[in-house]
């Protein structure tokens, strides 16, 4: 059986479209690769937007608390 032939869209290489072929539909399996260095930055930096996001949320939630329970005079 033959495999459909695609181009991709990364480096316009025609590559055959396998079954169980990892990535995307439209890159070439090294095209498709993830990149490591990239993921190893993220995830220092992960906990600082974790923690940032939580304490902006918390600040949410008082000021929705304050709006919704404050007293009219």
């Amino acid at each position: 059986m033959t495999f459909p032939i695609k181009v991709c869209v990364v480096c316009s290489e025609e590559f055959e479209l396998r079954p169980g072929k990892p990535g995307f539909a439209n890159r070439c399996p090294a095209c498709s690769e993830p990149e490591e260095p990239d993921a190893a930055a993220g995830k220092g930096s992960d906990l600082v937007d974790r923690k940032s996001d939580s304490e902006l949320n918390a600040a949410r939630r008082k000021a929705m608390r304050d709006m919704l329970y404050r007293k009219e005079s």
